[in-house]
């Protein structure tokens, strides 16, 4: 048996009010006084009585908005404005859900990197260290906290940058930052977790770190949506999720997503609902329990959004399925092709 590599966030601070003490977080990573931090923060909070950043001094301030899910172009942009102002920068903080967290992971990477972010999709790819980077999630499920990977769209394919420097080497996880998320929202984003930590554990890539992680995961998911769990608990499950994947992978359903998001739009963990609910005939023993927690959230997923799908658009989705070949391996095995025909594909997202 190969040996399992750490992909443990070094740094992890659980507390409720925990955000109070990001000052001092950062104060870690600053040598002198002319350093600045970064810090990017999704925009719900811009005008808010909500002070997520204390009195921490030489800070640049960007507002994110998560209308869309990062493009690889916004981190292009974002990076050329940081490099404008010239100034040196100590670390980069992310304060808000998984998009905001994979802009800030996106962000560390290109300004030590060179070339377009487009260029980073893939795995293993970076070669330079990143900045210095502090995850603070305000919204549970995605895992981004502590996964390998910041997903990205960029004009041709929806896919991440899958490397170990797009962890975080601090996380801050404070449970009274999820007092602002909407129920629908929380299921959302609550179902990445669930589905990925499904994928994980029904995956051929499974070992003992990533099927304990997993079940916990769903241990909690199950506690949260099925019964009454409390918001601390979610956020563990969204940790627990995380790792399940990183020392693994996600399987068919966010193969599958990956192509609702980039065509139709949708937010990934609404995209990863849509996908796993005609999902029975590879995970048989989940579907039905996702089908009860949408029963009793009460949730109507977008039917029929392929009706009138475009002949290029449905072929555009099934080439970047196809992309994702080691989420379909973990899935299906080594002859995963000659199970996930390109004809299967398109049936499936014909369903939809």
């Amino acid at each position: 048996m190969a040996p399992i590599k750490n992909f443990i966030s070094p740094k992890i601070y659980f507390n409720k009010g925990g955000i109070d003490q990001l000052s001092n977080f950062i104060g870690n990573y600053r040598v002198g006084k002319d350093e600045y931090c970064v810090v990017f923060i999704d925009e719900f909070f811009e005008g808010t009585d909500i002070n997520l950043l204390g009195d921490t001094e030489n800070i640049i301030t960007y507002y994110v908005s998560t209308e869309i899910e990062p493009e690889t172009a916004l981190i292009d942009m974002y990076v050329e404005k940081i490099k404008i102002q010239d100034k040196k920068i100590s670390c980069i903080v992310g304060i808000g859900g998984g998009i905001v967290m994979d802009v800030a992971k996106a962000i560390s990477i290109m300004l030590t990197n060179d070339g377009k972010t487009e260029n980073y999709q893939g795995w293993d790819l970076v070669a330079n260290k990143p900045l210095p980077k502090i995850g603070i999630p305000t919204i549970s499920g995605t895992g981004s906290e502590v996964s390998r990977t910041t997903v990205l769209t960029s004009p041709k394919k929806k896919q991440g940058i899958n490397s170990v420097y797009s962890m975080f080497d601090q996380l801050i996880l404070d449970p009274t930052l999820l007092n602002t998320v909407d129920s629908i929202q929380r299921f959302y984003t609550g179902m990445d977790c669930y589905i990925h930590s499904v994928e994980s554990i029904s995956g051929s890539y499974l070992n003992e770190f990533s099927k304990q992680y997993a079940e916990k995961a769903l241990e909690l998911c199950r506690k949260y949506f099925l019964d009454s769990g409390s918001d601390a608990e979610l956020m563990m499950a969204s940790m627990f999720g995380g790792y399940s994947i990183v020392y693994s992978e996600v399987g068919i359903c966010h193969a599958l997503s990956y192509g609702i998001s980039h065509v139709f739009g949708y937010h990934h963990g609404e995209a990863n609902c849509i996908v796993f609910n005609y999902l029975e005939e590879y995970y048989p023993e989940y579907v039905p329990e996702f089908k009860n927690m949408l029963k009793r959230y009460d949730i109507s997923l977008p039917k029929d959004i392929t009706k009138d799908i475009s002949e290029d658009d449905l072929e555009s989705m099934v080439n970047m399925t196809l992309l994702m070949e080691k989420p379909l391996n973990n899935a299906l095995g080594d002859n995963w092709r000659d199970i996930l025909t390109r004809e299967k594909i398109r049936e499936l997202y014909l369903k939809m």
